[in-house]
């Protein structure tokens, strides 16, 4: 299986880094992708590229919670990062309403040079929309003519948004909330196929059930893909062949 959305470098992970990607390893996670969020993470998350190479993978972006006044400056330190070494993909970006519009102008405009240099290094894109997919869906639309791929991170939309996502070429991202009992995910993955559908934890937060509430890991996905293939009616092993398909086909 393959975990499309970790955050490894995390403070609340980085105590007991190595024995959480061990534990993954062992359940069967072989490959981790790593979105950045700014210039303060980046350190971090290439040093753990660096001691596992073939299993954590860093990407490369300015996540919406910290566009701020310096958003400019943190731009540039994207754009550099990009020129200068290999990235899986362009992310954590994208656009969230729910903490703070006081800089949502910014966001897009972010959102925006940031999807342009997806295009240009031919890299994915790990959108983040809380509180703002369709305002996300709006963007990649625009920007779609058929060489644009975009994970919906954590996809918080309705079953008919996931629909337009699919439409246009995309994927969602599956994570813990498909566990929990008044998550609308699983209404969300009846309306597309699985083959728009990848597997995430979002590690370390939102942890499925029966670990909701306490910290998340990479370890924890095999419980994701369980709870899918109990909502497409699959063979487990179904849903871990599939996604790791289209997660690779992602990340080519």
């Amino acid at each position: 299986m393959i975990d499309t959305h970790t955050h490894l470098y995390d403070d609340a992970t980085v105590v007991a880094q190595d024995e959480h990607i061990q534990r993954a390893l062992a359940a069967g996670v072989h490959k981790m992708y790593m979105p950045n969020c700014d210039s303060s993470t980046i350190e971090g998350m290439l040093q753990i590229a660096e001691r596992y190479p073939q299993h954590c993978f860093p990407m490369m972006g300015l996540h919406p919670c910290y566009v701020k006044e310096n958003y400019r400056e943190e731009l540039a330190v994207v754009e550099k990062y990009l020129a200068a070494r290999s990235f899986s993909g362009v992310g954590e970006v994208g656009l969230d309403f729910y903490w703070d519009q006081t800089f949502v102008k910014e966001q897009k405009i972010a959102f925006e040079q940031q999807i342009d240099w997806a295009l240009a290094y031919r890299l994915p894109v790990i959108i983040h929309s809380r509180s703002s997919t369709q305002e996300c869906l709006d963007i990649i639309k625009r920007r779609q003519k058929g060489d644009l791929v975009a994970i919906f991170h954590c996809f918080s939309g309705t079953p008919e948004q996931a629909q337009r996502v699919a439409a246009m070429g995309c994927y969602v991202g599956i994570g813990g909330v498909v566990t929990f009992k008044t998550s609308n995910l699983p209404e969300v993955l009846r309306a597309i196929s699985l083959e728009h559908v990848v597997l995430e934890t979002d590690a370390p937060y939102l942890a499925p059930v029966p670990y909701r509430g306490k910290k998340n890991e990479s370890t924890y996905l095999p419980l994701i893909a369980e709870k899918i293939a109990s909502v497409y009616e699959l063979p487990l092993a179904e849903v871990e062949r599939v996604t790791t398909e289209n997660a690779e086909k992602i990340f080519r």
